[in-house]
């Protein structure tokens, strides 16, 4: 992944803090130099190889700047934090074999069609969850944002989610995943997201949103839209975003396909031996960079950013009483008809 331009325009962020042209490369170098200073990097750079240089291009950096406010000392702890993630989880090497039963309904997937900005859609169905594994769940996660983003244009660094509620039910509702997810996403896929399209989400979802919100930046909110297919704008507004021919007909599109994981397993295993061939070339142009920067470093070196944000001052999910906000979603879908006669006020 090649780092990219920057944008020549003012950069507005939550504070109001604007960062012009001139001055994004210089805090970009100034993380990048930072990062290069921690006294584990040579066993981070052997460990994760042309992962590294992906980590540290400026489009990278820009991410992590950004969803850090410009701070450079949140940026490079949370750089950090994902540098020292990729090297112990390992993202890279997740393959179809690995998460194919946690696919087979069809709960999350890579959309075959882009939207037209060119950015990829990652289809969610939470009436489809097969798994009670929160970490089977997260690493078929991964494994899809890796997929999404090797997919991406190299003028586009975002996504979109398109979230199907047909058939949502509060069985559906889990705070655990939901707090593990929002700290994969948000940890170490920062600025990764580009809109999120709840699409026809009942009443009931109301309580657990409520929840969730205060713990979303003020720009991530914004890009969450609830859309309802009742609504005489949502064709429009669909429109206005996907092509309608490409787009599924459960999102008000012509499309009649149906998931069908045979299908969608086939264009997994062939995009991960695409995603594995890149991966060998440009390991295969680093190797001797790599031999020359390994030396003794103990585990322990490698473990000692905290990578809690708490203390750094992000927002965090608070703690709730699931039980209450249960009672509270029944209570609302009782009075409504199952739920699905009102719409969320966001």
């Amino acid at each position: 992944m090649n780092p990219q331009p920057m944008t020549p325009q003012l950069r507005k962020t939550n504070s109001n803090v604007s960062i012009s042209p001139q001055d994004e490369p210089k805090l970009i170098n100034e993380v990048r130099k930072a990062i290069e200073k921690h006294e584990s990097i040579d066993r981070i750079k052997q460990k994760l190889g042309d992962e590294y240089s992906r980590c540290l291009c400026d489009q990278s950096i820009s991410r992590y700047l950004r969803a850090r406010n410009w701070n450079i000392k949140k940026a490079e702890k949370m750089l950090e934090a994902s540098l020292i993630w990729r090297m112990n989880y390992k993202p890279e090497e997740i393959r179809w074999e690995h998460v194919a039963a946690e696919a087979e309904t069809g709960k999350l997937y890579r959309s075959s069609f882009m939207d037209k900005q060119g950015r990829s859609v990652l289809v969610m169905r939470p009436r489809c969850q097969n798994s009670k594994s929160t970490r089977a769940q997260i690493k078929y996660l991964v494994y899809c944002m890796e997929n999404a983003i090797f997919h991406l244009p190299p003028e586009q660094e975002q996504m979109v989610w398109l979230i199907d509620f047909h058939g949502f039910s509060m069985s559906n509702i889990s705070l655990k995943s939901t707090k593990e997810t929002a700290h994969i996403l948000q940890d170490h896929y920062p600025e990764r997201l580009g809109l999120a399209i709840l699409y026809n989400p009942p009443k009931f979802f109301e309580p657990f949103w409520k929840v969730v919100k205060p713990f979303l930046e003020p720009k991530t909110t914004n890009k969450v839209k609830f859309v309802y297919a009742d609504d005489p704008s949502t064709k429009s507004f669909m429109e206005s975003l996907f092509y309608i021919d490409k787009l599924e007909s459960a999102f008000g599109g012509k499309n009649e396909a149906k998931f069908d994981v045979n299908i969608y397993a086939n264009r997994m295993k062939d995009d991960d031996a695409k995603r594995l061939a890149a991966h060998t070339e440009e390991t295969s142009t680093s190797t001797n960079t790599n031999n020359a920067l390994r030396r003794a470093t103990t585990n322990s070196e490698l473990n000692h950013t905290n990578i809690d944000s708490d203390s750094d001052g992000e927002k965090t999910l608070p703690d709730v009483n699931e039980e209450e906000m249960l009672a509270e979603a029944q209570k609302i879908a009782t009075a409504d008809a199952g739920g699905t006669g009102g719409r969320i006020e966001h």
